[in-house]
């Protein structure tokens, strides 16, 4: 099945042991059909999509439970609210969760994307956060043409309900897979920067920072020795008649492998010493 889906690890063979025939780390979204309709593939095992980032690609749009960690901006006139979607608003290491910033734009008023003319401003959705928050490239919906007849310049538009997307995750040092939590929470800062207008006339433009507080948790481990022990959440089922099973057809289809995976692993981190050290 690894094969047939194209996703089989190349970059580890025979030498790496355990780890020779790994697909690389990702979820297909398909329809009734079978018919792919979205993909989540990233770099490294440590970064997994949250289910509700699947369930929202497979339907097509976000769907806010409106139980979220959230906050909303002053403005009367645009409101945009900043959520955290995925998790029941909790954030865990790797786990990719959803910052969503929703413009919800009264009938008739539209905001920019880029490019514009200099004398107008584009929409921008800038996050930051506790140190060990990654915050990825924001995601925008695709946007419709305007043609200013004035000018004849073709502008991208949104208009109605507008979700800005921002992925985000946490990494080791905020919360940890092999130690507790150091803290229970931390902090999203959103800057959103903005110009509103229907057809004949501009709001001024602009600048709002809106702030929220987000649980951590710990994740879920296997009972396995190597998992255990890390204050982490462990599953009430034991794993190891599995693990052993594993090694065992490992050692058969290849008994060499396991030395030359554990010769290659002190190499590794030899070399990682002497950069260290020249550093």
């Amino acid at each position: 099945m690894i094969r047939r889906y194209g996703i089989l690890n190349d970059q580890v063979g025979r030498e790496d042991a355990f780890l020779e025939g790994i697909p690389f780390p990702g979820a297909y979204v398909t329809d009734e059909a079978g018919v792919v309709t979205a993909k989540f593939f990233h770099d490294t095992y440590k970064k997994r999509d949250s289910p509700e980032n699947l369930l929202d690609a497979a339907e097509g749009s976000i769907q806010l439970t409106g139980d979220e960690p959230s906050v909303r901006n002053k403005d009367p006139e645009i409101p945009v609210s900043i959520s955290v979607r995925g998790g029941r608003g909790t954030i865990r290491q790797g786990i990719i969760r959803h910052l969503v910033a929703r413009f919800e734009l009264p009938a008739g008023i539209h905001i920019y994307g880029e490019p514009v003319p200099n004398n107008m401003v584009p929409t921008t959705v800038t996050a930051s956060g506790s140190a060990g928050l990654v915050f990825e490239d924001p995601i925008f919906p695709p946007s419709e043409a305007l043609i200013l007849k004035s000018t004849n310049i073709e502008l991208r538009i949104w208009s109605g309900e507008v979700d800005v997307v921002v992925p985000f995750y946490a990494v080791g040092s905020l919360a940890s897979e092999t130690r507790p939590l150091d803290h229970d929470t931390a902090i999203i800062d959103v800057v959103l920067r903005y110009q509103a207008c229907d057809d004949s006339v501009c709001l001024p433009p602009q600048t709002e920072t809106l702030s929220l507080r987000v649980n951590l948790d710990v994740i879920d481990v296997p009972a396995l020795a190597i998992h255990t022990g890390h204050g982490q959440r462990e599953s009430i089922f034991s794993g190891t008649p599995h693990m052993r099973r594993l090694i065992f057809r490992k050692l058969l289809k290849n008994p060499l492998g396991l030395p030359r995976l554990a010769l290659k692993t002190f190499k590794l981190e030899r070399a990682a010493k002497r950069r260290a050290r020249k550093k």
